[in-house]
């Protein structure tokens, strides 16, 4: 009997640690792209390219309050596949249609948690759920990215000094240039903000972002040890705020929790993304987030109107050639309306200044605006009006805020100065969303974290900022480089969701005529490099950053980006180097736009047009003048017929475009 016992423990024994050492593995629709996720002492990944390592074997866990570690020692009930092959219908997007076509493998485990793996054909995502009974905090998620070799990281750090604390380094508006770094290079003092690149095997690329972020604070990722790992950390809950900050329209966290988010014990959780590829184009036309985003939660967006807008506040209301005392007043608004009804421009926003100042209020209205009769004058001419809102003022009031102007014929808000991603800020993008939803009206979140899908939950949130945007160039001394930020973007910010840039600089510098002047400002680079960025640069509600006098004079260009849309059918990506040059094409209905950008460097490319099919086709093209390496305002606009070949060749000047209507004969 003593030994049937023995050899039964031993039996058990076995079998455990066959258990413990028991991997699944999920692939790609294509096969390429494979995760093998592994349970021993901890639930670790680790995800591989054709053959090439991506990620190597990676913990992955979140430690509870109520002492429960998920992802620790984990005891598995039993696993799950899944394949999924649809279509997602995409109202307001760079396509009209989402190709969703995943395999997944779910993993239940004791404990009431899951941890949900899904390969695509260009990425890897994975999600923790919970089925508990009882309400619980996080007190930390451990989300590790370990990799191989001491590759190359692409990287935006939180814009801060490098003697910030990390507790201080969780205030930032997420709009920095790129660091070039070996990983074991990186700063263990400073946060980077997602979305981010690591350059693995074969010069492969991948971006590690998230999404559906709701109810849980951002991620940030760092390198503490100087190896060749990245690991998240979150901002914990705030616990003590106060009003402050740009004209008292902030809340600023002066103390915080011991915990980083509360949760509902059923939930999902945000998926954490890595978005691989074997050329450097794919992923300036990636629809990971997109695809990974929950369904949209409003029913009618019929409503829901993209376009361009006139904007005051780049170019300081600086118009001129007029009788009135240019500024914040009904006049300078009638002006830009009147610009914006004559160039078919959907919006014209007030900037900061509408509202008296330092009160938090948006019911105060200072007096040289009145608001009714701009909204009246408006829509006599088919202008709709939008409003900038800080923060705070439309948060605390912001049923009524909504209610009011939507009544009064207000479109939308651009709320700006959240400068968060906490799990109480991301609250208030959820919380704005539904409610300018409830009310049909547009937000555009300036100040903002990378988008995370929220604008296909909610199509009405139609814009982020969370870029280093034209604005930058108000301030920004000339060693800062835009020119080379635009051709790095487009792969890593820009493949979270649309951007509010803020383009149509109608004065431009090259490389050494740039200076910043905050009320006169430039841009870098060339002007058709401007006109290009309307058709590069995702934006369903885009602004034309410049002032209308300035517009007026340059008649060509201003109807040119006009007309481009700001929302499409298809885009494909034909070109592309990280920090070299990229080059996209969209379809609107019968037409096509090409869209061109790049570095310092001169360029000539040949384009492959042919995926547009059969027939004879012209083009509306701009491109840099012969002397735009010297005036960057030079180009020349004409009209070509596109070889029957389907090989456009372009060139460009240092810190250049070309962009191009195509239409059939």
């Amino acid at each position: 009997m003593k030994h049937k016992f023995i050899l039964l423990v031993l039996i058990i024994t076995s079998y455990s640690s066959v258990s413990i050492a028991q991997s699944y593995t999920v692939q790609s629709p294509d096969g390429k792209i494979k995760a093998t996720v592994g349970l021993q002492d901890k639930i670790n990944y680790s995800v591989t390219h054709e053959e090439d390592v991506v990620l190597a074997p990676s913990p992955i866990s979140m430690q509870l309050s109520n002492g429960e570690s998920l992802g620790v020692k984990p005891r598995l009930k039993n696993s799950k596949r899944n394949s999924v092959n649809e279509t997602i219908q995409a109202p307001v997007y760079k396509r009209a249609q989402v190709k969703n076509n995943y395999n997944e493998l779910v993993l239940n485990f004791r404990g009431d948690y899951s941890v949900i793996f899904r390969a695509y054909n260009d990425g890897v995502a994975y999600r923790f759920a919970t089925n508990k009974k009882k309400d619980f905090n996080v007190l930390n998620e451990e989300a590790t990215f370990n990799f191989n070799a001491d590759h190359t990281a692409i990287v935006p750090y939180v814009k801060q000094e490098r003697e910030t604390s990390i507790e201080e380094q969780f205030w930032n508006s997420f709009e920095n240039t790129y660091t070039h770094s070996p990983l074991t290079k990186l700063d263990s003092e400073r946060l980077a903000f997602l979305p981010l690149v690591v350059v693995v095997a074969k010069d492969k690329k991948v971006v590690i972002t998230e999404a559906d972020l709701e109810s849980y604070p951002g991620m940030y990722l760092i390198n503490k040890n100087g190896n060749t790992a990245l690991t998240g950390v979150f901002a914990p809950y705030p616990k003590k705020i106060e009003q402050g900050g740009h004209n008292k329209l902030q809340l600023l966290v002066k103390e915080r929790e011991n915990f980083i988010a509360k949760a509902a014990g059923t939930r999902t959780f945000p998926w954490r993304a890595m978005v691989i590829s074997s050329e450097d184009k794919e992923l300036a036309d990636s629809d990971m987030v997109y695809k990974l985003a929950s369904p949209s939660r409003v029913k009618d967006v019929s409503w829901i109107k993209p376009g361009k807008v006139a904007w005051d506040w780049w170019n300081d209301w600086n118009v001129s050639g007029v009788d009135f005392r240019a500024g914040i007043n009904n006049p300078t608004y009638k002006y830009y309306i009147d610009f914006a009804a004559a160039n078919n421009i959907e919006y014209v926003i007030l900037d900061e200044g509408w509202a008296v100042n330092l009160q938090a209020d948006l019911m105060q209205v200072v007096p040289e605006i009145d608001l009714q009769e701009l909204i009246a004058y408006g829509k006599q001419k088919n202008v709709d009006i939008i409003l900038w809102a800080g923060y705070h003022a439309f948060d605390r009031d912001m049923e009524n805020v909504a209610r009011h102007y939507a009544d009064m014929g207000v479109k939308g808000f651009k709320v700006d100065f959240m400068d968060r991603d906490d799990q109480q800020a991301v609250d208030f993008y959820y919380r704005a969303a539904e409610v300018a939803a409830k009310h049909k009206l547009l937000l555009d979140f300036h100040g903002a974290y990378k988008p995370t899908g929220l604008q296909r939950t909610y199509p009405n949130v139609i814009n982020f900022e969370g870029v280093h945007g034209l604005e930058q160039m108000k301030w920004s001394s000339p060693e800062v480089d835009q020119v080379t930020y635009d051709v790095t973007m487009p792969f890593i910010r820009m493949l979270a969701g649309p951007i509010d840039y803020t383009q149509g600089a109608m004065r431009n510098a090259t490389r050494g005529n740039y200076r910043p002047i905050n009320s006169e400002p430039m841009s870098q680079g060339t002007r058709t490099r401007q006109l290009a960025e309307y058709v590069v640069f995702e934006s369903p509600i885009n602004m034309l950053a410049d002032n209308p006098t300035n517009y007026m004079k340059e008649a060509e260009s201003t109807k040119f980006i006009s007309a481009v849309p700001e929302v499409w059918d298809n885009t494909v990506a034909l070109e592309g180097k990280i920090g070299e040059h990229i080059a996209i094409a969209r379809r609107k209905g019968k037409e096509w736009y090409v869209g061109a950008l790049t570095n310092w460097d001169a360029r000539e490319m040949e384009l492959d047009l042919s995926f547009m099919g059969e027939g004879n086709y012209k083009a509306e093209i701009f491109k840099d003048g012969i002397n735009a390496d010297r005036v960057a305002s030079d180009y020349k606009h004409e009209i070509i017929s596109v070889p029957q070949n389907r090989k456009l060749k372009i060139s460009m000047a240092p810190g250049g475009g070309y962009v191009a209507r195509i239409y059939q004969e």
